[in-house]
């Protein structure tokens, strides 16, 4: 028999920017105002949504080299000046969410934001109460895709102590760091082909695709009825 929807998870690890909350307007914003502090060309939405996916500190350097450092401050500064006011949850992501608590699945969150940023997001929708581990970037020795921000989020143990996980996100970057913990890649969202990434490898296609969170929780819901 062919199976439907993935497993039910005994954790579930989730990306944070455009899987649950709509950023890219601010993150085109903040990126925009910092090019043009430098005297760069800025970017349209397609070319952020195809470029946007690492962590601030892996990928400036590429981008300003010797003067990523300074580019970083001026981001931050800019970012943290609209990235409250102008913060969006996806349509049924807080469905989703208290759908996975009453179902008693682990939940964290593993961003490539800023930590601080992040759990002041996080925190602004009144959603903490949703997560165990909420990990950002710079907060582990390094960042997603690797692994320590998901050891980090599941309690520091390098052996991991679910043997069913799921991470969702929206991005390469996502499914790489499900590869690298052996958990199912759970892709939302737009296809990633959609996003400038034509040439994605066998090994970095997720498991699973659901179009939206709430294409999500009706997964969810069947792990409510089935208990």
């Amino acid at each position: 028999m062919t199976q439907t929807h993935p497993a039910r998870p005994d954790a579930i690890l989730f990306d944070w920017d455009n899987t649950l909350v709509d950023s890219w307007g601010t993150i085109q914003t903040a990126l925009n105002l910092t090019f043009t502090d430098f005297g760069r060309d800025i970017w349209d939405m397609a070319e952020t949504k195809s470029r946007v996916a690492r962590s601030l500190r892996d990928s400036f350097p590429e981008l300003f080299g010797d003067r990523w450092e300074l580019a970083r401050d001026r981001f931050y500064a800019h970012f943290n000046a609209i990235h409250l006011e102008s913060l969006t949850p996806l349509p049924a992501a807080f469905e989703l969410l208290s759908a996975l608590k009453e179902s008693g699945i682990y939940l964290g969150v593993v961003s490539n934001k800023n930590g601080d940023f992040l759990r002041a997001e996080i925190s602004h929708l009144e959603w903490d109460h949703f997560f165990g581990g909420i990990v950002g970037a710079t907060d582990a020795a390094n960042d997603k895709p690797a692994v320590d921000p998901v050891h980090l989020a599941l309690g520091g143990s390098v052996a991991l102590p679910h043997p069913n996980m799921w991470f969702v996100g929206d991005s390469v970057v996502d499914i790489q760091c499900a590869r690298n913990v052996g958990a199912t890649a759970i892709l939302i969202g737009e296809d990633l082909t959609g996003h400038g990434e034509t040439s994605v490898s066998a090994l970095l296609t997720p498991d699973w695709h659901f179009r939206d969170c709430e294409a999500l929780v009706g997964v969810v819901k069947s792990f409510r009825k089935a208990l």
